[in-house]
């Protein structure tokens, strides 16, 4: 006889929430960037620079950054979680998930406040 694990209703609702609002929080960046970048006159390097040095661009596009990790890691967490039984296996596909996700996050922000 095969005994399954019961679990709450609420299994999984985090997460789905989690990546519901990370993409909005997606959508929303995209349109603010969207239309400061068509409200402006000609891109250029000086016009790009000024656009991130001052108000609050740095912080949107790192609220975009991290919306994106967050939203990468449950995404391929599941797909791991669906597809790869063995344990061992699927924390090893895992940790070198988040030391990837890790990475970027630290580039990101080297790169946003690099300028």
């Amino acid at each position: 006889m095969v005994s399954k694990v019961v679990v709450g209703a609420h299994y999984g609702l985090k997460d789905w929430l989690a990546q519901r609002v990370t993409a909005v929080v997606m959508a929303v960046c995209t349109l603010v960037f969207l239309a400061v970048l068509l409200s402006g006159g000609p891109v250029t390097y000086q016009s790009w620079q000024g656009l991130f040095t001052r108000g609050l661009m740095p912080l949107l596009v790192l609220l975009f950054v991290v919306s994106v990790l967050i939203h990468a890691w449950i995404g391929v967490r599941d797909i791991l979680m669906d597809y790869i039984k063995p344990t061992a296996l699927r924390l090893v596909f895992e940790v070198v998930t988040i030391l990837w996700l890790v990475g970027c996050a630290g580039w990101a922000v080297r790169i946003l406040w690099r300028l």
